[in-house]
């Protein structure tokens, strides 16, 4: 130990000293300054808007396992009453196969199509999306525009727009996922029109449309409306391909070969032309193929029209078990003509 130390010795250690905390106080405040820098630098490399986001890597692995392709074009039917949105890749025999599940996080109205604006149904029927109806700075993360009203529901004086498919899990007249799944799903179409395709078709079912299912809806007024949408379920159930769908005499038209005119220049509102109804050619897999056979993936997650089902017993028997209105002492809402645009 120490015990002598002379007053010139204390005053260099001291100084010494200084000097070091001094230099130490710079060197934190200097690496503080750059680990900053550096995450602000790596955060602003890294963040990519929603709309231009990747598929997945367990998207992508489930593609290759299906042996599909990213850039095949997609189809996508809706179901109402399930609250679910599936999602179908072509492959190269022509054939839709399925890729996935997803559940719808909420929907308004009740099953039934859109009928005017302001009446916050989400719209039921067949609907065709094109590249410019895709919206990647959409208030609800992201979105695509249904494209309501088609030549169908303008044919019969329907109104209302901004009708999507987009996230936020909240819906005034359109169908609304969680914003991570809607994500998938923008990528799913925009790498299909980064591809060349021109639209994709949407085909909104008020439910399942199974011959069990419809005769539980018998007694709904939109069942003959729904018999014409089951003739566009069926054909897909059988084929595995969208059916051709023109609109004439105010009515859908599922399969038709019309003579003449092309079935792009029939009249929604005119005569149908002379037409033949085309038979599906029933899908058969090929000799091998096991995508066919492979379970339906279903992704699990919220479907909050379930929740306030359950909540509710009478309106939830109206409309899951198809019970006619008439036997419910339910008072419609009359709904009020609404300057807002519904949710986009």
């Amino acid at each position: 130990m120490v015990t002598d130390v002379r007053p010139g010795a204390l005053r260099i250690a001291s100084i010494i000293w200084g000097t070091m905390a001094k230099n130490s106080q710079v060197l934190s405040i200097a690496v503080v300054a750059a680990i900053s820098a550096a995450l602000l630098a790596g955060c602003s490399g890294e963040i990519t808007p929603p709309h231009l986001r990747p598929l997945s890597k367990d998207a992508m692995m489930l593609l290759g396992k299906k042996d599909m392709r990213a850039d095949t074009q997609i189809f996508v039917r809706i179901f109402k009453e399930e609250s679910e949105l599936e999602i179908w890749k072509a492959r190269d025999d022509g054939r839709y196969y399925h890729f996935k599940t997803y559940p719808i996080c909420t929907w308004s109205g009740e099953l039934g199509p859109k009928v005017r604006q302001g009446d916050k149904q989400a719209p039921e029927g067949f609907y065709t999306v094109s590249k410019r109806q895709m919206n990647p700075k959409s208030s609800y993360h992201l979105s695509f525009n249904l494209g309501f009203p088609n030549a169908y529901d303008r044919a019969h004086g329907r109104t209302g727009d901004f009708l999507m498919v987009h996230g936020n899990c909240t819906s005034a007249g359109c169908y609304a996922m969680t914003d991570g799944l809607v994500e998938e799903i923008y990528a799913l179409a925009r790498d299909q029109f980064d591809a060349g395709h021109e639209s994709f078709e949407v085909h909104a079912f008020p439910f399942r449309m199974t011959d069990a299912n419809m005769a539980r809806h018998r007694g709904s007024p939109h069942y003959r409306f729904w018999q014409t949408l089951k003739e566009g379920y069926d054909h897909f159930e059988v084929a595995r391909q969208p059916p051709r769908v023109a609109v004439c005499e105010r009515r859908y038209i599922v399969n038709a070969d019309f003579r003449d005119p092309p079935a792009g220049r029939v009249d929604p509102m005119g005569r149908c032309p002379t037409y033949q109804i085309a038979r599906p050619e029933p899908f058969m897999p090929r000799p091998g193929d096991k995508v066919a056979m492979m379970p339906h993936i279903v992704v699990p997650g919220l479907k909050r029209r379930d929740t306030m089902m359950s909540a509710m017993p009478g309106m939830g028997q109206r409309m899951s078990l198809g019970i006619p209105p008439e036997l419910f002492e339910i008072e419609p809402e009359l709904v009020q003509p609404s300057t807002q645009p519904e949710s986009r």
